[in-house]
């Protein structure tokens, strides 16, 4: 089985059918950004012992027979814009640099909620303000396919990271393009959702203030590789959880 390059379902079913563990997954993808960080600058916060401690964490629960959720033992990384709880989030801003916030935002707690093991941040646009991803403190991440253009912004690292095989998917923000642009220019998924699906609580610099218009434009969305894991992920994202009133109560 390609550890790496497996759909997000089939690397699910196959740490749930025990075929793999958790770990295993956690190192394969590991090795993917130590082989291709350097080059393509997608991954900018690495918590490999946190992960790996979660990892392990994961298999210990599949062996006492817990419940499992559709992403136990799955790795991912997070585009730097959503609040983390222990990890920095700094979506390239240098006064942001050591933010690190008191709690995980909703999305985040639904895909931990769901089995997923936190790997790391991706790189963005400073202030997410730009249709490529370079920034003060981490700078410029580059294309895959060809390192001398861009992966597209802001959530380009996300999308570099996801050709590569760093991560099996990922969560951008949208507002002009963010998330549909990095994917079309890496080759990979991208889904801006309908307004009001998921919620922007935590999605940091937080729209709550912003202008209504704004935060209509605003959108969380997963990538992925395929479109069958686009849906996985934005069922486990999406609806009501109490922290944005603007989220309609109906089925994805």
């Amino acid at each position: 089985m390609d550890l790496v390059f497996s759909s997000t379902r089939e690397l699910a079913a196959a740490i749930r059918d025990r075929k793999i563990s958790a770990v295993e997954a956690l190192d394969a993808h590991l090795a993917e950004i130590d082989r291709h960080n350097e080059a393509v600058n997608a991954v900018v916060t690495l918590d490999r012992e946190g992960a790996r401690a979660r990892a392990k964490k994961a298999d210990e629960a599949q062996a006492r027979g817990d419940a499992l959720g559709p992403l136990h033992g799955v790795p991912f990384t997070l585009k730097d814009t959503h609040e983390t709880l222990g990890m920095k989030t700094t979506v390239g801003f240098p006064p942001f640099a050591d933010y690190v916030a008191r709690k995980d935002s909703p999305v985040v707690l639904r895909l931990k909620a769901a089995g997923g093991v936190l790997v790391g941040k991706t790189n963005v646009a400073t202030m997410l303000g730009d249709w490529q991803s370079n920034n003060p403190l981490f700078g410029r991440t580059s294309n895959p396919w060809d390192v001398s253009r861009t992966a597209g912004g802001s959530s380009g690292g996300a999308a570099a990271a996801l050709c590569v095989g760093m991560t099996p998917f990922e969560i951008g923000t949208d507002m002009q393009d963010s998330i549909r642009l990095p994917a079309a220019f890496c080759g990979v998924y991208g889904l801006k959702p309908t307004e009001h699906r998921v919620s922007l609580a935590g999605a940091f610099p937080d729209p709550a203030g912003a202008p209504r218009s704004v935060r209509l434009m605003s959108c969380i969305g997963p990538l992925a590789r395929n479109v069958e894991d686009m849906a996985l992920i934005l069922g486990i994202i999406a609806g009501p959880d109490g922290s944005d009133t603007d989220l309609a109560p109906v089925p994805v």
